[in-house]
Formats: C-alpha cells, sequence, structure tokens
C-alpha cells in the first residue's frame, strides 16, 4: 500500500463525529490483554465516543474495571448466542467497527454490526465486508517485524488515530479483586507470582526448573505463590513436590484475582502465556522463558522491567502444537534454570 493511499484514508473518518465505535477481539487472555493498547489509544482519540469491545464470555473479566471502555460485550459459543448478540449489535448502529482478531467469526460480527466504516486486514477472509482493508501492519510501521500489539494498533492508525507512540498493555485492579488477593496473601509478606503451566509442550519449561527458581527466591526472603487452573493442577503439584521451598498454590483464582496478585508481587516469573501478559500489564517486573514462540511478536508489552529467557534455535518460531524438529521441544527444554536466576536477579536489582 502506498503511502499516500493511507494518508487519504486517514482523513476520511471525521473522528470528532463518531459516536459510537465497536472493537471485536475474540479469543484468549493473551490477546486481550495485548488489545488495550488499541482501547487505550481509542480512548484518547475519542474521548466522548461510546467505545464498545466484544469478547467471548470466560475472558471478559480480564478487562473488568477498564477505564478506556465504556462496555464489554460477551458472547458464547454457541449459534444462538451469537445470533442474539449480532442482533444486538445490530441495533446499536456503531459508526466504526474494528476486527482486531482476524477470524471468520469475528467478521461475522463486525459485518452484523451494520457500521458505517469496518476496518481490518487485506488478509482477512470475506474481505467484502468491510469498507477498509490494511494490507499489513509492516505496511504501516515500514519495518518487517511488528508486535501483536502493534498488528492491531496499525488498524486504528490506518484510519486517523494516533499511535505512533505505541501504549503499552494496561489493566486495571477492581477493589473486590484487591480485597481477595490481600486475604490470599495475607501474612506471607513479599512474594513472587508463578505462572509454570502453558498452553502446549513446547512452551512449558519444566517443573523442577520452576523450583529451583523458587528455592532461589526463597534464599532471597521471597515466598513463591503458584496459580493455574484445575485442569493446570498436575503442574503445580508437580512444583511443589520438586521444590525444597514451599510453595503457595491456588487453582481457583479469578482472572481480576491473578491481575491484582501480579500487582502486588515482587515479581512474576512464568513460561509465555495469558497469564504472563496479565503480569506485564499490571506493571511489575516479568521474566519469561520462552521455547517455539515468537518472541518478536509475543514479548511482554510493557515498560516496566522485563525479560525473556530462551535458548536460539534455527526452527524457532514454530506453530507449537508439537516438536517437528526433534521429536521432544529442545527449544523450551535446554533453558536452564541457572538463565532464569540470573534474570530474576538482574530485575530484582535495586534501580541506580
Amino acid at each position: 500500500m502506498k503511502e499516500s493511499e493511507i494518508r487519504n484514508l486517514k482523513s476520511e473518518i471525521r473522528w470528532t463525529k463518531v459516536r459510537r465505535i465497536l472493537v471485536v477481539k475474540l479469543r484468549s487472555i493473551g490477546d486481550t490483554v495485548l488489545s488495550t493498547p488499541s482501547l487505550i489509544a481509542l480512548r484518547r482519540a475519542a474521548p466522548d465516543a461510546r467505545i464498545d469491545v466484544l469478547l467471548e464470555d470466560w475472558v471478559a473479566p480480564v478487562l473488568d474495571g477498564a477505564d478506556f471502555v465504556d462496555n464489554v460485550i460477551t458472547v458464547g459459543r454457541s449459534a444462538a448466542e451469537r445470533l442474539r448478540v449480532a442482533l444486538a449489535l445490530r441495533r446499536t448502529a456503531y459508526d466504526v467497527a474494528f476486527n482486531l482478531h482476524g477470524g471468520t467469526t469475528a467478521t461475522f460480527f463486525v459485518a452484523a454490526s451494520g457500521a458505517k466504516h469496518r476496518i481490518g486486514y487485506s488478509y482477512y477472509r470475506y474481505g467484502f465486508l468491510y469498507t477498509r482493508l490494511l494490507s499489513s501492519s509492516s505496511d504501516f510501521w515500514k519495518r518487517e517485524k511488528t508486535h501483536s500489539a502493534e498488528q492491531q494498533l496499525a488498524l486504528l492508525g490506518f484510519v486517523g488515530i494516533p499511535v505512533e507512540d505505541a501504549p503499552k498493555t494496561r489493566l486495571a485492579v477492581t477493589r473486590e479483586a484487591a480485597e481477595s488477593a490481600d486475604r490470599r496473601v495475607s501474612g506471607i509478606g513479599t512474594f513472587a507470582l508463578m505462572h509454570p503451566a502453558a498452553a502446549f509442550d513446547t512452551k512449558q519449561w519444566a517443573s523442577e526448573n520452576f523450583a529451583r527458581v523458587a528455592e532461589h527466591l526463597a534464599g532471597k526472603g521471597i515466598t513463591t505463590v503458584a496459580v493455574v487452573t484445575k485442569k493446570e493442577l498436575p503442574v503445580l503439584e508437580a512444583l511443589k513436590a520438586a521444590s525444597g521451598a514451599p510453595i503457595i498454590g491456588f487453582d481457583d483464582c479469578t482472572l481480576p484475582e491473578i491481575t491484582a496478585l501480579a500487582s502486588k508481587a515482587r515479581i512474576f516469573i512464568g513460561n509465555d502465556s495469558g497469564i504472563a501478559h496479565i503480569a506485564a500489564a499490571a506493571g511489575g517486573p516479568v521474566a519469561v522463558v520462552f521455547g517455539s514462540s515468537n518472541v518478536e511478536h509475543w514479548r511482554p508489552w510493557t515498560e516496566a522491567p522485563n525479560e525473556v529467557i530462551r535458548e536460539t534455535m534455527p526452527c524457532q518460531p514454530c506453530p507449537g502444537y508439537f516438536c517437528a524438529e526433534f521429536g521432544e521441544p529442545r527449544c523450551i527444554l535446554t533453558v536452564p534454570s541457572e538463565s532464569v536466576i540470573a534474570a530474576v536477579d538482574r530485575l530484582l536489582a535495586p534501580t541506580p
């Protein structure tokens, strides 16, 4: 796409006249967190407009208390539920709708909104349902590699929203979540938050390695608090069994509670996951162990101190569902605990 074309499209929408904006961002925790820079940019540019974001119901609590959106609209997986939401969107009469997700279901909701301006990427399926399509985030930012947050911000910048400063992720801590988190960690003093689980084996560092980090933290007077889902409970049990230091574990925290815990923790240590993105958005130091993931695209998007720890291999990044190169995910298995401990020490060091 030519620079002149982008300039012309930036002036097409009169943002002072826009009253209702819809942002569609389906899927996971990390995806939702990484949409917050775009929502922040929209709020800055259109302070008087109504900004609604459509999320899947299970992940919607991530945005509890957010001051940059007016309404979080939730949708379930059933066809009846999706139709009900689509009809409600149509009745709202949005001026602008952004698809920050890219999937076919998201396209369906953007089209159903009937918004005058429907913005997406040229590689989305059913592109004819959009009024404006951006070629790529690389074209907008004028460089080959872009982060997921930048990819979303580019769609806004494409139609005139100022995004050049690339806002960082941010989550709110609600009073209810803060009080609940306080009760969970009452009396333990300084603590680190750890998430030892991941979606795929290619992203999951060994529990024994996390245990060495927990022991190192204990030597510094820092207790480890580990959070997992109920499905991830075996990972927590393995961590406890491998650690010579006490581990306080929870498998029933809500997403807002995890945000609150992350905001209170001295440091976060975990795999590349949605929980890591929550911790980064909460503003504290984060150490994230990477395996198969694309670091350029998924690294923590934060101004807080952070480090990515990985072992570089020629097959990285890969889709991550399984290891096609070695049969076992050496990229994550070979990350030594000493490297993560060294990163933790750097992040905990006093600022000069």
